[in-house]
């Protein structure tokens, strides 16, 4: 789970801002070979799903979610520029599947 993957999002634009998420949130992590980035268009925009490992989700929201809130606005402001909207949404990775 180490590579960015793209679903719906086929554009080069969404492979950049799903390759800037996952670098970021690498880099704010200890496990980062579990760090994955997905995207999936929605509607206008694409939306870009981050899973962590459980022990690393408060790394990657912050306190009081000013990580989360920074990452949002680097998104944000890259997303201006390419003028395509990109949102952010982190997922806790649950250590196994329960049926």
């Amino acid at each position: 789970m180490t590579q960015a993957t793209l679903e719906a999002a086929g554009d080069s634009s969404a492979v950049n801002m799903t390759d800037l998420v996952l670098e970021m949130a690498r880099a704010l992590v200890d496990m980062p070979d579990s760090v994955s980035v997905e995207a999936f268009k929605d509607g206008d925009g694409t939306v870009l799903r981050l899973r962590v490992a459980p022990s690393d989700v408060g790394k990657v929201i912050g306190k009081q979610g000013r990580t989360a809130r920074s990452m949002r606005t680097i998104l944000g402001a890259a997303s201006m520029k390419l003028k395509h909207r990109f949102s952010l949404d982190i997922v806790e990775e649950s250590p196994s599947a329960n049926p």
